[in-house]
């Protein structure tokens, strides 16, 4: 019994560390199908936490800072968007920009509206979402494996975590079951032939990089205010490095991305459990090493498990309409 409640701890320290890399590696997935490499994702979650805990700070509201969040981070997309997608400018530069713009604004701003830091200050309960109970949870947890399984690791988590889990499959059917989804994934592969078609390369990629925007608001509104009480600097910890690391692993595809999430959060509440182990002929192990396990594994598993990766033919590549 002692084992299995150390499982379901295990399980769910790993969903709530999953969550912010599933909506980021979302957003990744919408802006790369589109053709438009997105390596800001760890910029726009770092400016959506903030966005969220300072919002909340001055409003405790946990919907105020949600939406500060999300406007925040969407901000962040079109200036991306506006560079790759109307300028034509490098895509990877206009990401690894946004990153250090993120990093140092927020650190920055957060020192000068509340003078700790860099830091916001300490969320109450009012400006957090809390956590939801589901129904039969209480009576669930008297039945044993099943039962303790869906109170401790299926109920008992804030509303961000179930938004998480339903945009895998909303995401699925988007791209995989409507014209806009045919037309987003065409863009990616021949921008030229959708074109052609009549329809405006521009505009959905410009769509596809606002929807990435929304969904790492979520992400760093999930880091400040529900996972977390306000913000710290730098908090999400190479968090979107790690989200487009899982999309290369899950090859651009929804569910296999969830899975991938899934395993990168388990690696890293394993790695948060072993802290402090005293291991035979080696000793306790140094916390450095605990905190580089989740990135060395996630190298490990891209080196030896992923196989060949083929992402969309058009990714990276600015669109130029032929006038001819």
């Amino acid at each position: 019994m002692a084992t299995w409640t150390l499982v379901l701890s295990v399980l769910d320290s790993a969903v709530r560390l999953s969550v912010p890399l599933i909506f980021a590696c979302l957003a990744g997935l919408y802006s790369e199908r589109a053709g438009v490499v997105d390596i800001g994702l760890e910029g726009k979650l770092l400016a959506g936490a903030f966005a969220a805990g300072a919002a909340a700070a001055v409003i405790p509201d946990p919907w105020i800072g949600l939406a500060a969040a999300i406007g925040a981070s969407v901000g962040f997309a079109l200036v991306h968007g506006f560079a790759a997608i109307s300028q034509r400018g490098n895509q990877i530069v206009s990401g690894v920009a946004l990153n250090v713009l993120a990093s140092g604004l927020t650190a920055v701003l957060g020192n000068a509206w509340f003078e700790q830091g860099g830091r916001t200050p300490q969320l109450g309960a009012a400006a957090r979402f809390g956590e939801i109970t589901l129904p039969f949870a209480e009576a669930a947890a008297a039945v044993p494996v099943i039962g303790t399984f869906y109170a401790e690791v299926v109920s008992g988590h804030s509303v961000l975590v179930y938004l998480a889990v339903l945009a895998v499959p909303l995401t699925a059917f988007l791209l995989y079951r409507t014209r806009w989804g045919l037309r987003l994934r065409a863009v990616g592969e021949n921008p030229a032939a959708v074109e052609t078609a009549g329809i405006a390369v521009a505009r959905l990629r410009y769509q596809a990089v606002l929807v990435a925007g929304l969904l790492c608001g979520l992400g760093g509104a999930y880091l400040a205010i529900a996972q977390s009480a306000g913000f710290v600097n730098d908090m999400t910890a190479g968090k979107g490095f790690i989200a487009l690391a899982a999309l290369i692993f899950a090859k651009w595809r929804p569910w296999a991305a969830l899975g991938t999430c899934l395993l990168f959060g388990l690696l890293d509440a394993t790695a948060l459990r072993i802290q402090g182990t005293v291991l035979p002929g080696i000793g306790q192990v140094p916390v450095q090493a605990i905190q580089a396990l989740p990135y060395i594994l996630t190298l490990v598993l891209l080196a030896g498990f992923i196989g060949r990766a083929v992402p969309p033919r058009a990714s990276g590549i600015p669109y130029v309409k032929d006038r001819s």
